[in-house]
């Protein structure tokens, strides 16, 4: 029993991968149904929920933390249904969410980039030029969202347990790699990263769900809480008040603590 990110870029044939191991594996397999619960349980547009978790930060998302939001959504309905366990999911984002936790096999599938600009041309009806320059810009896009919110670069192989690319080694072929990898046991669930997925999951859902500008990030462990402000955001009794209230009613919550960021002095 594991959990499989695929990473993937447009036209890579990820989601054919994803779809074919989870075949193999009797797996759930998720990408952009996430998406669409998210934009119904918490009220979200979708589109405005897509560009959040696609688009590269402009500079006023960086100065006025637009996206953030979006993203919490986001993230807390994603960990529900992982840590659940035996699933593939392909869209975006995985790998980051489930930073530490270690019954995942991360994957990234690298598709030949030629091949895309096909795929592009025959879609779109555009030009050689122009699709080139669209997927040029979509890869970007993505790399330049995971540097802004996470310090990571989604190209840098390091983040991941298998790259693939889809050229000489088939869909089929990769698909049984990935689903023998999963079978091993590094990547079966215990009972340490059930919990550290459990926190997780819970933790993204009080941020999701207080919905407070002023808070920076949430812990949890073993169903007691602590919302750690952000730097610079006085703990007022007002400010605790209104968050413990929001977060007192959610399932799994026993105990909450609102602390302030603690400020490290460099000599």
């Amino acid at each position: 029993m594991s959990i499989i990110t695929i990473s993937r870029g447009s036209y890579s044939r990820g989601k054919e991968v994803a779809e074919k191991v989870a075949a193999k594996l009797g797996y759930d397999c998720l990408s952009r149904d996430i998406i669409l619960e998210t934009a119904i349980k918490y009220h979200v547009p979708e589109i405005k929920l897509i560009r959040a978790l696609h688009d590269a930060p402009s500079i006023l998302d960086r100065l006025m933390g637009g996206k953030e939001k979006y993203i919490a959504d986001f993230r807390a309905v994603l960990l529900e249904h992982l840590k659940k366990d035996n699933v593939v999911y392909h869209g975006l984002a995985g790998q980051f969410f489930l930073k530490g936790i270690p019954h995942v096999l991360k994957v990234r599938i690298l598709g030949n980039f030629e091949k895309r600009i096909q795929e592009e041309m025959k879609r779109e009806g555009i030009s050689e030029k122009a699709a080139r320059q669209i997927l040029e810009d979509d890869d970007e896009e993505r790399r330049q969202w995971s540097i802004h919110l996470y310090g990571v670069d989604t190209w840098d192989p390091g983040l991941y347990d298998m790259v693939i690319k889809i050229d000489v080694i088939s869909v089929d072929c990769a698909a049984e790699f990935i689903a023998n990898a999963a079978s091993r046991p590094i990547f079966k669930k215990t009972e340490a990263s059930q919990k550290k997925l459990d926190d997780l999951s819970l933790a993204a859902t009080v941020e999701a769900e207080i919905a407070e500008s002023a808070v920076d990030h949430v812990r949890a462990d073993n169903g007691n809480v602590t919302v750690i402000l952000k730097p610079g955001v006085k703990k007022k009794p007002a400010l605790v008040e209104k968050i413990s209230s929001s977060a007192a009613g959610i399932d799994g919550v026993k105990t909450i603590q609102v602390e302030a960021a603690t400020s490290k002095i460099s000599f």
